[in-house]
């Protein structure tokens, strides 16, 4: 496994394979065929463009929503866990430490299909004690890629 590729791959996911040999130190050849090996061997899960929702006028609504739960006995918290992934407004499901288990993160239409979510799907589910849930007002930043220019300061406009 090459660390320097996975690296590259993660801050660029097209980047060719010409490029990264060229930063490697690789040839091409070298550079597409490691990178087979750890899509392979599922080192490497699946390449993701990250979408400004502002500027992509997309007016759904995401929030972080935090699990206590009670384990079940042998499985630990990978049965609720997997579960709770098979929805598909599920994005991403986190095993925490600290107030809450689990962490997940949605993605709705609305506020209210959020809250519906919640209360009909997460907080039913057999071994989940409580929810909290936060909505998501404004990405600045996500998965390492800045969302906001220079020139927004996040106050909005000003007139006197």
């Amino acid at each position: 496994m090459n660390k320097k590729i996975l690296k590259l791959l993660e801050n660029n996911a097209r980047m060719s394979n010409e490029d990264i040999a060229a930063v490697t130190g690789l040839s091409e050849q070298e550079t597409a065929s490691c990178i087979a090996e750890m899509e392979t061997k599922g080192v490497i899960r699946g390449y993701k463009g990250i979408i400004d929702p502002e500027k992509a006028e997309d007016s759904s609504v995401s929030a972080i929503i935090e699990l206590k739960v009670i384990p079940k006995a042998g499985l630990g918290f990978e049965a609720i866990a997997a579960h709770i992934s098979q929805y598909p407004n599920v994005e991403s499901v986190f095993l925490m430490s600290g107030a809450c288990d689990l962490c997940v993160i949605v993605k709705c239409k609305s506020f209210h299909d959020v809250s519906s979510f919640v209360a009909k799907e997460l907080a039913v589910i057999d071994g989940v004690t409580s929810t909290a849930t936060q909505f998501i007002m404004r990405r600045y930043k996500d998965f390492g890629v800045e969302l906001i220019s220079e020139d927004e300061d996040g106050r909005g406009n000003v007139s006197l």
